[in-house]
């Protein structure tokens, strides 16, 4: 009789804290991702576009599909990239599909 007395009190008085304590872990969790998983990730799409805007003429750039090619015209505005990939040959590629720009790195001579 006593016991379910204190029970029900204990129950009204802590509904607010259990709500708490059970959507913490969930919480934690979202937390937990977005710094390892989503901000990364995001960061690095902000990098990537910044580097397939600054694609000038010139440049080596390697494709998605590892094809390593030197830009030959960019077009302002398009998402089409006129590329050479050997003597002579010269294809057009989507902006988006370019993996990276290869800069030239200087030497290192210390005679």
């Amino acid at each position: 009789m006593w016991i379910s007395t204190a029970y029900a009190q204990d129950a009204a008085a802590g509904g607010a804290t259990g709500m708490v304590m059970q959507l913490a872990p969930l919480i934690l969790i979202f937390v937990v991702f977005y710094f390892l998983l989503i901000r990364p990730q995001q960061k690095k799409m902000k990098d990537h576009r910044a580097m397939l805007s600054q694609i000038k003429r010139g440049d080596k750039v390697v494709t998605a599909g590892g094809i390593v090619a030197t830009i030959g015209k960019v077009t302002e505005g398009s998402d089409e990239i006129e590329a050479e990939i050997a003597p002579g040959v010269k294809v057009t590629l989507v902006r988006g599909t370019i993996g990276s720009v290869i800069r030239p790195q200087a030497a290192n001579d210390k005679g």
